[in-house]
């Protein structure tokens, strides 16, 4: 596996979202055109494909734009040049100023993929939240933040499971499975008349969507939940409950409490274009729902090959570290 804890992914500060009920907080609607989408035999609104949703708009807005939503033509030409300007100064740099992963060529320009673009021009990739930004947590959800950190200080390492389920190769979690942030961004959709299956490129989780109407069995918690789907006219939307708690986060892997909420839509605006809302609504963590817009594009396949568990020596790496810096403290001479 190549190293997956991404120093450049930070923190989506584990921030406090007031939770609210989703039907307190309707997510927008997409603008309404007047394409339609063509149709499987059985008559559904046909997205089967590969779709990609590689954007620079990030979830929150940066601190540098404020309350600014969007960015005039010139601004987002700015902000794109500075971005690259930036990515091409930092791997430029001599070997003793490179950071760890720079010196080991864990250059975002090879490995990442990604685009300098802003989507539409929009500082954030939330569509509820004036000021783009994730709600406070919970005081609940605050405690829940505090235990991470504190475990991951107390035990970086101890065993393979103090690391997080991504680095493990299990899951990113959803919303994260869903959530742009550095590379294998495609996810190839697939229908038959009672199903939808999401396939993701990222450690090849399979999403098998039932149709059916039926509810999800309670009690079964899993990675990426137990979700139902069904057609409101050209949208597909998707319901997900029953998770497991992925007790990691950053800007795409993160997930919900077991107490978490999420629905999707998927509505095609046009022949190679998909607008993506999801809206999280988890009363353990965060104050209200919130809801993101993440724009999809229609792109050639296949999908690759994700073999994260292939000679795997990334966390065997991790382990053998914190071993070797047990020994060095324990070999230290006392102060």
């Amino acid at each position: 596996m190549r190293v997956r804890y991404l120093a450049l992914l930070t923190l989506i500060t584990f921030v406090s979202l007031p939770i609210a009920a989703l039907g307190q907080a309707r997510p927008p609607r997409p603008p309404a055109n007047r394409w339609e989408p063509p149709r499987t035999p059985w008559g559904q609104p046909d997205l089967q494909g590969i779709w990609n949703n590689v954007t620079a708009t990030p979830l929150q807005r940066p601190n540098e734009f404020k309350d600014k939503a969007l960015l005039t033509d010139a601004e987002a030409a700015e902000f794109a040049r500075r971005a690259a300007q930036r990515e091409a100064e930092g791997e430029s740099k001599p070997t003793a100023q490179q950071t760890p992963g720079q010196r080991t060529g864990y250059a975002s320009s090879i490995w990442f993929e990604t685009t300098h673009s802003l989507s539409d021009n929009r500082t954030s990739l939330l569509v509820d939240q004036e000021d783009g930004r994730l709600p406070p947590m919970t005081p609940e959800g605050q405690k829940i933040a505090q235990e991470l950190a504190e475990a991951a200080k107390a035990r970086p390492a101890d065993d393979p499971e103090d690391r997080g389920a991504y680095e493990r190769c299990i899951s990113r979690g959803l919303p994260g499975a869903m959530m742009p942030g550095f590379y294998n961004h495609n996810y190839q959709i697939i229908q038959t008349r009672g199903y939808v299956v999401i396939s993701v490129e990222m450690i090849h989780d399979a999403r098998i969507i039932p149709l059916d109407g039926a509810a999800a069995r309670p009690g079964l918690n899993q990675w990426l939940g137990n979700s139902r789907g069904r057609f409101e006219g050209n949208t597909l939307v998707v319901e997900t409950t029953g998770f497991r708690r992925i007790d990691q986060r950053n800007v795409a892997v993160f997930g919900t409490s077991e107490r978490g909420r999420v629905i999707e839509r998927f509505t095609p605006t046009g022949p190679e274009t998909m607008d993506y809302q999801i809206t999280i609504d988890d009363p353990a963590i965060y104050t209200r729902s919130w809801t993101a817009s993440i724009p999809m594009s229609r792109t050639e396949g296949p999908l690759y090959e994700y073999a994260c568990h292939e000679g795997n020596y990334g966390l065997r790496g991790v382990m053998a570290g914190h071993r070797k810096e047990e020994e060095e403290k324990a070999g230290a001479p006392q102060r």
